[in-house]
């Protein structure tokens, strides 16, 4: 495949060529120096002047703009520029541009390390319209750190198939993935804010492996049963509360608890899963209560401290491994075998009734009538 050639970079306050992608019959926007900001300092791209075929045509645009002498549609009359040797034309007209007007070439282009850094300290530290949790700010740097190929790679000359390539080799699970594809979007959302490069070269860059906490594996019945042997043990605790409640397990860190009236409340992601109620099974409710007068919230240490001793445990049961998400596919597959009905299976669960507009909006549920619905589950001591 052909390399779209380089051209020289244009001089701060000169203007700028865009690539729009392949595909377009007029490819490049040009667009006059950016003379307006908001109110955080961020550069406001002003409309372009006009959109050519061809890089020269949009160079020559600048030029006339430059010299007072562009007018709206002169693009359409100017003839196609010769390629050979423009390169040393363009940089003999700049060198004049920059004796005249005082400015400078634009600097060596950046790395993807040094605008992670900026990004970071942009989202982190100037935004201040939004918290982010400490939680979010750990995946981004850990998908930083994965992206290590990137680091000292020029931003600006970094397209698609560089991008692929990082996600392709990398050899964890799907979650890390999606994380370090996510990255990317954001910083390139920023550097095409600020101008560091001339489209998003992240926006079809995908995951190629299958979701792993999507098609997680319900823990089965007898291993249930060796669990319930175990009960007393502080992790397997948890993981048999988490069994029989169905939340995410980041959920637990700030679910409400009501023991006098047996239920929990919370959850988190989705508008369908936030503040919904999930009754207290008769079966975990001791382990509950013991667990709340030991500790408070429910889980006290992050979510990679618990999964790491709940691997550990499972391993010393001799039992297979299992993700905390599995506990989550086991709530849903014992609803499933003990005929909880299927609307208050997703209630509990926090799924979306989706195009099911009655159920969505007109479904309302009382706690004892969910209650009746959990209590269909079997405990198998």
């Amino acid at each position: 495949m052909a390399k779209r050639k380089k051209y020289p970079k244009l001089p701060n306050g000169f203007g700028s060529i865009k690539f729009l992608g392949k595909g377009r019959r007029n490819p490049y926007a040009v667009h006059p120096p950016t003379k307006e900001f908001t109110l955080d300092g961020v550069p406001v791209t002003p409309k372009a002047l006009c959109y050519v075929d061809d890089w020269m045509k949009g160079f020559a645009v600048l030029t006339a703009y430059h010299a007072g002498t562009y007018k709206p549609g002169m693009e359409l009359d100017l003839a196609d520029l010769p390629q050979s040797g423009d390169t040393a034309v363009i940089n003999r007209i700049l060198t004049d541009y920059i004796k005249i007007t005082g400015k400078t070439q634009e600097t060596p282009g950046k790395t993807f390390s040094e605008v992670y850094e900026e990004f970071y300290r942009y989202k982190f530290e100037r935004d201040k319209s939004r918290e982010y949790s400490n939680a979010l700010k750990f995946s981004l740097r850990a998908a930083f750190r994965n992206c290590s190929e990137l680091h000292e790679r020029t931003f600006s000359e970094l397209r698609h198939d560089d991008l692929q390539e990082v996600i392709d080799c990398c050899p964890l699970k799907y979650s890390s993935l999606r994380n370090m594809v996510s990255l990317l979007n954001q910083m390139y959302a920023y550097a095409e804010m600020y101008e560091l490069c001339d489209k998003d070269y992240s926006a079809h860059v995908k995951v190629h492996i299958r979701n792993d906490v999507e098609h997680g594996e319900a823990f089965t019945e007898q291993e249930l049963k060796q669990l319930w042997e175990y009960k007393d043990d502080s992790i397997v605790e948890m993981i048999l509360i988490m069994c029989y409640s169905g939340f995410r397990i980041t959920a637990y860190k700030t679910l409400k608890i009501d023991l006098k009236d047996r239920y929990f409340k919370g959850g988190v992601k989705t508008a369908a899963g936030k503040d919904r109620i999930v009754p207290i099974h008769s079966g975990i409710y001791d382990l509950v209560k013991r667990r709340t007068r030991r500790k408070r919230p429910l889980l006290d240490v992050s979510v990679p401290q618990f999964r790491a001793a709940m691997y550990e445990t499972l391993e010393r049961l001799g039992m297979a491994r299992h993700t905390p998400h599995d506990c989550r596919h086991t709530f849903s597959a014992l609803c499933e075998r003990y005929g909880v009905s299927e609307n208050d299976r997703k209630r509990m669960l926090g799924h979306s009734f989706g195009n099911d507009i009655t159920n969505q909006i007109y479904g309302h549920r009382e706690i004892e009538d969910l209650r009746h619905e959990i209590e269909k589950i079997k405990i198998c001591y």
